[in-house]
Formats: structure tokens, C-alpha cells, sequence
């Protein structure tokens, strides 16, 4: 059995105003085409399919198209994340043909997807976990419906893997097929981004790994196919079962400039078994596969003459952060810059401050206009110039007249 893990999507998001629809084609097509080449049996898409509850028609259109191709060769279990609705992206999903699982109840979380494999037999189960609202499920998951469950994300995840591992213990039979859970979180030891929403509940937004972790005496999963952070990432060092982040295919802040976008290859076949293992004591095979870069992203921090030459032109197709570094904010910044950097989306303009300690003030002896001189010097990098200094004095003149008319 192949598999392939990835998350987090987002088809409709845009950067900073910039349409990423080229990328999310790219994406695309690069996941039909491998998992075809690849001979993968199933695609894993845990969250945040899209970017928001009612999507873009372009990228519903985008989706189904890519779905139609990768069901000719492969089969897809996806979930719904904290970004998509459940009702929609779940609707018919009772109608669908086999190879294609979209769970966004978690109601039916204990009941397993069958994979099947090349030669019909079952190959996988996996276990797919939408993203836990706990307003939502905290009485939709409690074994008791007249009593909640505590309003937090661990006891709704807790509560829902007690339902998996419930399913596990009751064919204990078949515990040679391997066995794979999907959940959209924040697990405790993951490393965020800046793109990623905010999960707080109750001034609490993870759940612990340990909540993964099976029932004394029930076989542990094989594999956690996590979804909601951006950047690629295993969890925890030596924890059973295995659990990774695959990350977003596509970049969305610039916290994630230096992210090496990829997707998670399980390999479980005998040959796999230890040779190409990136984790050896998980018993199969484990390979990040690059993703696709459609445009790179930069961060650029240098005065605006350094920036017009010619040293920064390899940059010309990045999108760009740039910081400026002058004194004074040059004239049309924004319409220059982009002559040479058409992909620039985020320009700020910050100058080196000095921190004065305030017992080093003593505002009382100082004439008021000195303060506020002194103010725009220390805050513009230079001090006022004769016209400027005599609007400031007419202004404050005025307010003064002002205060006696009271």
C-alpha cells in the first residue's frame, strides 16, 4: 500500500491580494500526475479543503475536476477543516461511489474507510477525523446526551478517539492491515505559522499527543495524518503512533518563506519496510515529496537606492516583502519599487530607533515646542525645516487661543 498524505489546501485563499489561482492549478496537477506515476492506492486530504466556508465557484469547479482525474487511478479520503463547512463540502457524501470518502460528521468517526489494493483485497483503514468544533461536539460526541462534554478541544478529540480505538479493539482479527488516522488540530509541539486561523476555545487551542495514544491492551494506529499547521512537521520524537503534519502545499505568509513544502509518501509494502523508513521504529516507509513552487517568496531589508540597483534583480520574480531602511520615506515608493519588482505585495517603511530611558526626560523645564520638535526628530530621523517648524508653532498657538476661549 502507497499512500499519500497531504492537508490544508485552502483552494480560494489569496497572498496579500495576489490571486493564487496559477498555484492551486499547479498543485493540482501535480497531485493527479503523481499519484498516478506513483501508483498511489489513496490521497489523504485532512482540512481546510477550501478557505472558507462558501467558496470561490472557480475553485468548486477546480476541485471537482481534480477529483474526477485522480478517481480514474486512485482512491481520496478528505475531511473538512476549521475552514470549511461541513454541510457543503459533506453534501451527497452518502451517494458517493467507493473510491471517494469525504467525512465531516464525526459522529462516524469509529468507522473506518476500507482502502483497497491492487488486487482488491483490503489494503488500509483509515480513520477520518473532521476538524472538533467543541461548541459543536462537545454533546454530539458525549456518550451521555444529557451531559456535555467539557468545552475544550482535547476532550472532544479524546472523546472521538475513544470511538476509533472502540472500532480497532472489536477486530482485533484484521490488525495486520495497517491502520491510519486523519485530524485537523493544533497538537501540543507543533510549530506554527502565521496563516494558520486561531483555534482558542476557552483560552485553550491544542489537545495533547497523548490523546492519540491507545487504550491499554488495543493496538496502537500506524500513522496520525495530521491537518492545520502549514509547516511540515513530525511530532514528538519517539511517539506511537506516528504523527506528522504534511503542511500546506502553498505558502500563504511569510512566516513561511523558508518552509520546504511537501506531502507525506507511506509506503507499507514489505520492500519499505526499513530500508527507505525515515522513522524506523514506525515499521514502513516514510518520504517527504517536494511540492511544486509556483513563485518563491522573499523579505528584502535595505535603503531605497541599494534596492533600484542592480543587485536585487534576481528577486525580480519573488513575491517580496521589502523594508526600507531611509531616513525619509522616498517619493512614489511603492509605484518604483514595483517597476522592478512586479510580484511586490508588502512594503513598510522602519527606521532604527533609539529607547530613552524616561528618567533621562525632564519634560517639565522644556519649552513644550522643543518636546515636540524633539518628538519628530526622534521619531522622522531628522530634525524640522524652517516651514515646517513654523506650522507647528502657528498650531500650537492656535490651540493655545483655543483653551483661553474655554
Amino acid at each position: 500500500m502507497r499512500i499519500l498524505h497531504t492537508s490544508d489546501w485552502h483552494l480560494g485563499r489569496s497572498f496579500h491580494g495576489a490571486d493564487l489561482t496559477p498555484a492551486f492549478e499547479q498543485w493540482c496537477d501535480y497531485v493527479v500526475d503523481y499519484t498516478k506515476s506513483e501508483k498511489i492506492d489513496a490521497l489523504l486530504i485532512a482540512g481546510d479543503v477550501y478557505d472558507r466556508g462558501i467558496p470561490p465557484v472557480a475553485m468548486v469547479d477546480l476541485l471537482s475536476d481534480t477529483l474526477a482525474r485522480l478517481l480514474d487511478h486512485t482512491h481520496v479520503v478528505m475531511t473538512s477543516g476549521n475552514h470549511d463547512s461541513p454541510r457543503r463540502l459533506g453534501f451527497a457524501s452518502a451517494l458517493l461511489r467507493r473510491s471517494l470518502s469525504i467525512r465531516t460528521d464525526p459522529r462516524i468517526c469509529g468507522q473506518a474507510v476500507e482502502i483497497p489494493d491492487s488486487e482488491g483485497n483490503t489494503g488500509a483503514f483509515v480513520y477520518a477525523l473532521p476538524y472538533l468544533d467543541p461548541d459543536v461536539e462537545r454533546r454530539r460526541l458525549s456518550s451521555d446526551p444529557e451531559q456535555a462534554l467539557a468545552r475544550s478541544h482535547e476532550a472532544v478529540m479524546t472523546a472521538a478517539m475513544a470511538r476509533v480505538y472502540g472500532d480497532i479493539s472489536a477486530h482485533s482479527s484484521s490488525q495486520t492491515v495497517p491502520r491510519l488516522a486523519m485530524a485537523h488540530a493544533f497538537v501540543v509541539g507543533g510549530e506554527p505559522s502565521d496563516s494558520e486561523q486561531d483555534l482558542h476555545i476557552g483560552g485553550v487551542d491544542s489537545v495533547p499527543s497523548g490523546v492519540f495514544a491507545p487504550p491499554e491492551g488495543v493496538q496502537p494506529l500506524d500513522y496520525i495524518a495530521l491537518g492545520h499547521l502549514h509547516g511540515p512537521q513530525k511530532i514528538g520524537s519517539d511517539t506511537r503512533p506516528l504523527m506528522r503534519y504534511s503542511g500546506s502545499p502553498i505558502a500563504f505568509s511569510f512566516s513561511e518563506q523558508h518552509h520546504h513544502k511537501s506531502s507525506v509518501l507511506l509506503d507499507f509494502s514489505a520492500r519499505h519496510a526499513s530500508a527507505q523508513a525515515q522513522d524506523a521504529s514506525c515499521g514502513f516507509g516514510v518520504e517527504l515529496v517536494p511540492a511544486p513552487v509556483f513563485r518563491k517568496l522573499a523579505t528584502l531589508q535595505d535603503n531605497f537606492e541599494n534596492l533600484m540597483s542592480d543587485r536585487y534583480l534576481s528577486y525580480a520574480d519573488h513575491y517580496l516583502r521589502i523594508i526600507i531602511t531611509d531616513d525619509e520615506r522616498p517619493q512614489n515608493l511603492v509605484a518604483r519599487l514595483r517597476k522592478l519588482f512586479p510580484h511586490l505585495v508588502e512594503v513598510r517603511h522602519e527606521l532604527a530607533m533609539e529607547q530613552v530611558k524616561a528618567q533621562h526626560i525632564a519634560t517639565k523645564r522644556q519649552d513644550p515646542l522643543e518636546v515636540i520638535a524633539g518628538f519628530f526628530e526622534a521619531s522622522g530621523g531628522r530634525k524640522l525645516n524652517a516651514a515646517e517648524m513654523a506650522y507647528v508653532q502657528h498650531v500650537w498657538s492656535e490651540q493655545g487661543k483655543g483653551a483661553e476661549l474655554q
